[in-house]
């Protein structure tokens, strides 16, 4: 099973993964708990990991990429237009790993948290 490109569903607590083979087949789709993240990932060979930006994706991209993932963040309303069904955390899943395909796909840079600290200070 050779994975190319995994697309995540964030949520709080069950997270869902949907991860292609190179020829776009899917080979996987589970979710996992906020617990089993880290130990799943860091099984994986290095893959091209893409997310909804939010403020945990940034958290998540920086522990990604220290296993040797590419790990991308997208505007959701980037991911909207692949979304083939219902709403639901695995359709979600299986639009983000789709979209971060995409060539021409527009990415948000992953912060540092010095950078994010710096936003909270601009919110607040």
């Amino acid at each position: 099973m050779e994975i190319t490109a995994i697309g995540v569903d964030l949520a709080k607590h069950v997270f869902q993964v949907h991860a292609v083979d190179a020829q776009g087949h899917t080979v996987l789709s589970k979710r996992l708990s906020r617990s089993q993240m880290v130990p799943f990932f860091t099984r994986l060979c290095p893959c091209l990991i893409g997310m909804e930006a939010c403020g945990s994706a940034h958290y998540w991209a920086r522990r990604l990429a220290t296993m040797g993932h590419t790990a991308k963040l997208m505007a959701p309303h980037f991911v909207k237009p692949y979304v083939k069904t219902d709403k639901n955390d695995m359709n979600d899943a299986e639009a983000i790993c789709e979209a971060v395909q995409r060539p021409n796909m527009r990415f948000v840079a992953v912060k540092t948290v010095e950078q994010r600290s710096i936003l909270h200070l601009h919110v607040s």
